[in-house]
């Protein structure tokens, strides 16, 4: 073990905060009882070294308390375009009854570098490193043509076909504040995109044409927030000073956003009925980054339930997440009577420390099993629990998962010489064709304990549908190579958590 007067000052700084909100929470702090969820991003060369948060999970806690909110903005009637209403979903979907089974449309509206490297590599920049600083390094005729090319092509409706025929009936959509067409009449806070460059919006709304017509249900997910809720590339901008949740303007023009979003894209009347069944709030807000930022999050969850319910009604779902708090810190939280109808969408990866590489195949699958009372005990005394994001990956060996230019853990090409070498990356990742039959196997296993946690409580949806060169990671690739089954219910290895 390595001793704490070796590890970074980033690192130091990152592990300060968290113990501060888990204090502020009133949690257990235990290293050894955690595991970490956050999935993907690191800083430039020239910024502190961003640990991935502990999240324990499972802790018995209570919510922060509400701070101050800034007021926002008004409804946006004024704004709704024609274009944006979708018709009625044939068949109604029945949350908390029917399991949600279904995939992440990662990488295509809001930019993730490991999931397109090319589009990255397009650019010619390598300090072009997430949406945000393509917008600010590119002209906009360029950047428009890149991202232009990659949003017509990254996903069609030939996707959607695939999803269904997988058994599949949701997809979650990630799409980034920058590009949804808020004006003056929807907020009193800003409106500008900048940096980014906004025009996703156009098929934002073709997907949700096409869901409807291949009868796919949508969990519309704000995967981007103004001044970027969590630091990591995932959220448009990767930097080591996220001021989201330390400015008020920011999650005020937020809330404003989602109430858009609400009165724009659910159908009118009982939400249930539309294509969009579930708003997300926002994804992965880092309330681990102090007392102040998790009072934020439990602030804008209260305020962005509102402000969907204001525009849509009671009959879509509104979704929050743990925000890297553990389930048990939203106990009793959001629940009737103050809210009806809320999800809470927990994520699970096991590759962002040392501590989770250092696990064989089986240990893995052993510690999948934890959550499947945990998070089933939550589930059903709190909130319908969705685990919202899962992968097949054991390592983090996917190139740039961690962020562009920065390499894995597991081969001790991340921040050299605070890592520690696990093993190569060959054949863990990259093409399906290196893959060993063990560990084809172990993939399919490893696909299935996940699916049985979520089958557990409300559904699952999996990170991600696809990826340029990370097959352990893409749904379409596992359909493929036989690791994941056509028919999901299918079960080669029942009851693992038996």
């Amino acid at each position: 073990m390595r001793s704490m007067n070796l590890l970074p000052l980033g690192i130091l700084l990152q592990l300060l905060t968290f113990f501060e909100a888990a204090s502020f929470l009133g949690g257990s702090t235990s290293v050894l009882a955690a595991r970490q969820q956050q999935c993907r991003l690191q800083p430039r060369g020239d910024q502190a070294i961003l640990q991935p948060p502990i999240n324990h999970g499972v802790t018995s806690t209570n919510p922060p308390t509400s701070p101050p909110t800034a007021t926002s903005g008004g409804s946006s009637s004024s704004s709704k375009p024609t274009s944006g209403i979708i018709s009625p979903s044939p068949t109604p979907f029945n949350y908390g009854t029917d399991k949600i089974r279904g995939v992440n449309l990662g990488g295509w509206l809001v930019l993730e570098p490991w999931i397109t490297p090319s589009v990255f590599e397009s650019t010619g920049n390598d300090n072009i490193i997430d949406e945000f600083t393509l917008g600010q390094l590119l002209d906009e005729e360029t950047a428009m043509t890149i991202l232009k090319n990659h949003w017509d092509t990254w996903i069609t409706e030939d996707d959607f076909k695939a999803i269904k025929a997988a058994g599949l009936n949701h997809v979650r959509i990630p799409i980034g504040y920058w590009s949804v067409p808020l004006t003056s009449s929807d907020t009193s806070q800003s409106t500008s995109p900048s940096p980014y460059i906004p025009g996703a919006w156009t098929y934002l709304l073709r997907a949700l044409t096409w869901a409807r017509t291949h009868s796919l249900h949508v969990i519309l997910d704000l995967h981007g927030a103004p001044g970027s809720q969590n630091g990591y590339d995932n959220s448009g901008q990767r930097t080591g000073n996220p001021v989201w949740g330390s400015t008020p303007d920011n999650i005020a023009r937020t809330v404003d956003t989602v109430r858009y979003l609400a009165e724009n894209l659910v159908a009118s009347g009982d939400g249930a009925d539309g294509v969009v069944g579930v708003v997300e709030l926002l994804n992965e807000a880092a309330g681990f980054r102090g007392g102040d930022w998790a009072s934020a999050v439990r602030g804008f969850w209260e305020d962005g339930y509102d402000a969907v319910r204001q525009g849509a009604g009671g009959g879509v779902k509104v979704m929050i997440g743990d925000a890297f708090l553990g389930v048990q810190s939203w106990t009793n939280f959001l629940t009737a009577p103050r809210a009806q109808g809320v999800m809470m969408d927990f994520h699970e990866y096991q590759i962002f420390s040392d501590l989770e590489l250092d696990r064989s195949f089986d240990e893995h699958i052993d510690f999948a099993c934890s959550y499947h009372s945990s998070l089933s005990s939550y589930a059903s005394s709190n909130l319908w629990t969705v685990v919202g994001e899962w992968s097949n990956a054991v390592t983090d060996c996917a190139r740039w998962l961690n962020g562009r230019g920065v390499g894995s853990r597991w081969d001790a090409t991340w921040f050299p010489p605070q890592s520690r070498f696990h093993g190569s990356c060959a054949n863990f990742t990259g093409s399906m064709d290196g893959f060993s039959a063990d560990y084809k196997a172990f993939l399919r296993k490893y696909w299935e304990v996940q699916v049985e946690v979520g089958e557990n409580v409300q559904g699952w949806v999996f990170w991600t549908w696809k990826a340029e060169n990370a097959d352990e990671w893409s749904y379409q690739k596992g359909l493929e190579g036989g690791w994941i089954p056509q028919d999901p219910t299918n079960r080669m290895y029942p009851n693992l958590c038996s």
